[in-house]
C-alpha cells in the first residue's frame, strides 16, 4: 500500500503541477514543484488548501482536463456551510467513485437480495454514484421522490430492508410517518446509510437509531470532495475506514501547519485525491477532527481508520 500511494501521489502532484493553473501557480508561490517529493513524507513541502480558496478561485482553473473529457459537471451549494462548488468528472472518475460506494456498501452488508431506498437529490452526483453502485452489484433499488405520501406508499408496498438518505431527509420520513399515525419501527427497515455533507459523524445519528432500530452507517459526503466514498463505516462500526489506495491522508493541527504523524492524536483531516483525474485536490483542510486508531479492526480490514470525538469506544 505504501508503495503505491507514494507512485500515485508522485503522478498526482505531477498532474495538478502541469494540467492545472490553481496548483501550478500555487505551488510555485510556495517555491516548490513536483521533483521536490522524492518520498510521502515531501508531501509537507507542498501548500494546503482550504475551503476558501475552492470558493474564492475560478472553477475552472482547478481544472485539468478540457471539458470534452468530461462527462458530468455537477454544480452543488450549501448555504449552512458557505459552499458553491462545481465538481468534475472524467468516465474513469465516476467509475472509480462507483468502486469506492461498491466497498462502502459491502462493507454495511448490503448484498444481491437486498431492497435498498434513495432518498436523495438525484441533482446530487455522489446519489447517482450510489445508485450505479448498488445496480452494479444486482441490488434492488428504489429512488424515491421528493414526495413525502409516495415514500408512505412504498414503504408500504415494498419490503425495503435498508435506507439509504440524509440526515435530514431519514427525520423527515420519522417525522411524516408519525404524522398520519405510523411508526418508522414497525417497518422492515434494518440499517440505514447516511451520506453527512456537513460532519463525518451523523449529529443526529443517536436519534434516528432510537426511532428507527436500525443501525447507522456513515458516509462523509461533503459537495468540496465530490465523492462520499472517502471513508466508511463497517458493521463493527469501529471507527472508519480510509479508501487509501485513493486518497492520502495527514492529520494536522488545527492551529498550525504541523502534522500528526503519531496514532491517538486529534487533529484535522487533509485529504489528497490519489487517483481524481478532472478535479484533483491536494493537501484539502477539510475542518474536521479526527484520529489514527491504532491496531486493526476485527472485521479483518487492515486500512487505516479514523475516528472522531464522538466515535463510541
Amino acid at each position: 500500500m505504501e508503495i503505491s500511494q507514494f507512485e500515485r501521489l508522485k503522478k498526482s502532484i505531477q498532474w495538478a503541477y502541469d494540467k492545472s493553473k490553481f496548483y501550478r501557480q500555487s505551488f510555485q508561490r510556495a517555491g516548490v514543484t513536483p521533483e521536490d517529493l522524492q518520498n510521502v513524507n515531501d508531501i509537507k513541502k507542498f501548500p494546503f488548501l482550504t475551503l476558501t480558496e475552492l470558493n474564492r478561485e475560478d472553477s475552472m482553473d482547478f481544472l485539468t482536463l478540457p471539458l470534452s473529457n468530461i462527462v458530468r459537471i455537477n454544480y452543488l451549494e450549501d448555504s449552512d456551510a458557505g459552499i458553491n462548488v462545481a465538481n468534475f468528472y472524467t468516465k474513469d472518475d465516476i467509475v472509480k467513485n462507483v468502486e469506492m460506494m461498491i466497498r462502502c456498501l459491502q462493507a454495511a452488508k448490503i448484498y444481491r437480495g437486498s431492497i435498498v431506498g434513495v432518498q436523495g437529490d438525484l441533482s446530487d452526483s455522489k446519489f447517482l454514484d450510489v445508485i450505479y453502485a448498488l445496480e452494479s452489484m444486482n441490488v434492488t433499488v428504489m429512488p424515491l421522490s421528493n414526495n413525502y405520501r409516495q415514500w408512505i406508499n412504498i414503504l408500504d408496498n415494498f419490503a425495503i430492508d435498508t435506507l439509504i438518505s440524509t440526515p435530514k431527509l431519514a427525520v423527515q420520513l420519522i417525522i411524516q410517518l408519525q404524522a398520519v399515525g405510523k411508526n418508522i419501527a414497525d417497518y422492515p427497515i434494518k440499517k440505514i446509510i447516511c451520506l453527512n455533507t456537513n460532519n463525518i459523524q451523523n449529529p443526529l445519528q443517536n436519534h434516528i437509531e432510537e426511532r428507527t432500530t436500525s443501525a447507522v452507517y456513515n458516509l462523509f459526503a461533503p459537495v468540496e470532495i465530490g465523492t462520499a466514498g472517502l471513508i466508511y463505516q463497517c458493521s463493527q462500526h469501529s471507527g472508519h475506514h480510509v479508501q487509501e489506495d485513493n486518497f492520502f491522508v495527514e492529520i494536522a493541527d488545527f492551529a498550525s501547519d504541523k502534522i500528526f504523524d503519531e496514532d491517538e492524536h486529534m487533529g484535522e483531516l487533509v485529504i489528497t485525491t490519489l487517483t481524481a483525474q478532472a478535479r484533483p485536490l491536494i493537501r484539502y483542510r477539510t475542518r474536521q477532527a479526527v484520529r489514527r486508531m491504532s491496531g486493526d479492526c476485527t472485521c479483518g480490514r487492515n486500512v487505516l481508520r479514523l475516528a472522531t470525538p464522538f466515535t463510541r469506544g
